[in-house]
């Protein structure tokens, strides 16, 4: 078992954001899967000068294993708000796509049965955020997905999501990049029916 420096040295020396980097990274934590919690802390610690790289390798990570977030979702969530770093945001915001997904459309019982309102309000709270914010169109796009995802859900609760969602997509579909609007047209039908 590797110390937390150890591992942080693992995340610290993976070099640049070069995919094969990420991948070799990844490799090591799926290889040692104990270790991933402190990964996924790693990831939303602000306070750690290489979070963001954290971040890019638990993308790879969770896109192999989705399930290995369920023990950390708490954790996870509650880091969610501190995030500014875009190069942090952005592999961030996917994973929440990838677990609302798992959680509303997918009805995947291991999520079914861990995720709480708590979790899926600090990912809507911090999603909302992130798309007001002053972030890269991918994570706009991630998130975009991840506040649909949520919206509907057949909760009172979240009834409010798909007409906010649907006014900040309006807002800023004119300005925002060919992606933007490629995406937010895409929602925008959806959010229609």
């Amino acid at each position: 078992m590797k110390t937390t420096n150890e591992i942080r040295d693992i995340i610290s020396g993976m070099g640049t954001a070069a995919r094969v980097n990420r991948i070799r990274a990844a490799h090591f934590f799926i290889k040692h899967p104990s270790h991933v919690p402190l990964l996924i802390a790693s990831a939303v610690s602000i306070d750690y000068k290489d979070h963001h790289k954290a971040a890019w390798i638990l993308e790879f990570v969770l896109e192999k294993h989705l399930d290995w977030i369920i023990p950390s979702l708490t954790v996870f969530t509650d880091g969610l708000s501190q995030l500014k770093n875009d190069s942090a945001v952005r592999p961030v915001a996917k994973i929440c796509q990838w677990i609302t997904k798992a959680y509303c459309m997918d009805k995947i019982s291991r999520f079914l049965n861990a995720i709480t309102t708590k979790h899926l309000d600090k990912i809507l709270t911090t999603g909302f955020d992130w798309m007001i914010g002053d972030f890269r169109v991918a994570s706009k796009v991630y998130t975009m997905d991840t506040l649909y995802y949520i919206g509907k859900l057949q909760h009172k609760k979240y009834s409010w999501v798909h007409q906010e969602l649907k006014a900040i997509i309006l807002h800023d579909i004119h300005q925002g990049s060919a992606g933007y609007k490629s995406h937010g047209n895409k929602l925008l039908k959806l959010l229609e029916v």
